[in-house]
């Protein structure tokens, strides 16, 4: 049962790197509550996950993404 690989979809854009300030790009990579998706499930490679986590860290660190999404307490 083998798998087929999934291509980074960053790499297929073209993008060299991943800017914070891009919020449509970035959530794409956030569940609903607010979490990063991990490359396992996004198809994004090593390089680009990396860069990506710390683009979504420092835009939330800037109030360009929440923190937590849907939070009811």
């Amino acid at each position: 049962m083998a798998r087929t690989q999934k291509t980074c979809a960053i790499c297929e854009s073209g993008v060299r790197v991943v800017d914070f300030k891009d919020q449509r790009l970035l959530a794409r990579f956030l569940t609903e509550r607010g979490k990063i998706l991990p490359s396992r499930l996004s198809g994004t490679c090593s390089r680009h996950q990396r860069q990506l986590s710390r683009a979504i860290k420092r835009s939330r660190q800037l109030a360009l993404l929440p923190y937590i999404k849907g939070f009811a307490g």
